[in-house]
């Protein structure tokens, strides 16, 4: 009679594992880029081929990218990466599948850009 609800809710928490690993996972990568082209200064770019199990909203500022993950209880779960940036604040959306983003600050210019190619 427990077995199926126990078996069940164990499906749920690893299904929530999996999803914010992976959303955890786009945005180290999009953070390390981000830390990478702002060490380097004005001119460098980086190119990032990024593959999402889920869309994903990510919000950009300049100390930090977010998104939230729904959970299957309903509830969300936040993850943020914080960096140092001149990126003004926007957000990107990572479709389902393969993703290409750019992270760059052109010369002369005083802000990074990060948008999908």
């Amino acid at each position: 009679i427990f077995t199926l609800p126990l078996a069940e809710d164990s499906i749920k928490n690893t299904v929530d594992v999996s999803d914010s690993l992976n959303a955890r996972y786009c945005m180290s990568n999009i953070a390390q880029a981000i830390k990478e082209v702002y060490g380097e200064g004005q001119g460098s770019k980086r190119t990032l081929d990024i593959d999402s199990d889920k869309q994903i909203r990510v919000s950009v500022s300049d100390s930090y990218i977010s998104c939230s993950v729904k959970l299957k209880s309903n509830s969300n779960k936040q993850i943020k990466e914080s960096f140092k940036s001149n990126l003004k604040k926007t957000s990107i959306t990572l479709n389902e599948g393969k993703n290409a983003i750019i992270v760059e600050w052109p010369v002369g210019s005083e802000n990074m850009l990060i948008y999908k190619k």
